[in-house]
């Protein structure tokens, strides 16, 4: 009687072992870009933002709404006052989600009528929120866009907006790092927390840095939100940059003003 053992290539067990690590980074290393080069995908424009506004019109009815519903002010509880204030704070974020579908939608159609090797796809990280906004605005413009999402216990799978074939699902977060500056030719970055504000100084770090071997032009939307967040000033003042790594960022606050200088920067990247 013979006996069949599995192959180790389909050994599922040890594939998701501690000591299988080392093949599973290179699956994650190397599927990402076979696909990306089956879809042609040589230069991306990446959006980077939180994962909490929504279309500006539904989070302006979800606050009217349960304002509507709330007692006079002195009789409101703390879950109530709390409550306000998230939505308050998420229906002022949502404004930039629209931006963020319209210049999207207008760098895709863009995009679209330049030379094959100057085409540029818009990349989020799949999630909701101006991941979201990226992916919707080029649908819209009937192009391609890519999803890096990113296995979370809060947040399943990529929006509906991005392309099935360009959604990837990363386990490690500096494999999908690479993908979001790899292809990268520009990056916009709206307000967001943490997960932001990690992309955005990780992206200047290598910038000024000069371990990215190219120009990538970044651009800060939204100058309410950056001016009233970051004194970039007193880096300067403190002496921990330089005065010329300021530049390494322009700060944008409508959809035209931005569609105008990437799309100029990327025309004239030579």
């Amino acid at each position: 009687m013979t006996n069949n053992p599995s192959k180790a290539y389909d050994n599922k067990n040890f594939l998701n072992s501690h000591n299988a690590r080392s093949i599973r980074v290179l699956c994650e290393l190397l599927e990402p870009e076979n696909r990306l080069s089956k879809q042609g995908i040589d230069n991306t424009i990446v959006f980077f933002g939180s994962a909490r506004p929504k279309p500006h019109n539904i989070a302006k009815a979800e606050l009217k709404d349960f304002a509507s519903q709330l007692p006079s002010s002195e009789k409101r509880s703390d879950e109530e006052i709390e409550k306000l204030s998230k939505l308050e704070s998420i229906a002022r974020l949502s404004k930039y989600y629209d931006d963020a579908v319209d210049l999207s939608r207008m760098l895709t159609q863009w995009s679209d009528s330049n030379p094959v090797d100057e085409k540029y796809f818009i990349c989020s990280g799949g999630g909701p929120g101006m991941m979201e906004a990226a992916n919707k605005g080029a649908k819209e413009a009937g192009g391609k866009s890519v999803a890096l999402g990113i296995s979370l216990p809060f947040e399943q799978g990529v929006n509906s907006y991005a392309d099935p074939e360009l959604s990837f699902e990363f386990h490690y977060f500096f494999l999908r790092k690479f993908y979001f500056l790899y292809h990268a030719k520009a990056i916009v970055v709206y307000p967001g927390g943490f997960g932001t504000m990690d992309e955005l100084f990780e992206t200047l770090t290598l910038a000024q840095t000069n371990k990215l071997h190219k120009k990538l032009p970044v651009f800060l939307y939204g100058k309410e939100f950056w001016d009233g967040l970051i004194n970039f000033d007193h880096f300067i003042k403190w002496g921990v940059i330089s005065p010329g790594d300021v530049e390494l960022f322009q700060i944008v606050d409508d959809v035209d003003d931005a569609f105008s200088r990437i799309t100029t920067t990327l025309t004239h990247k030579d």
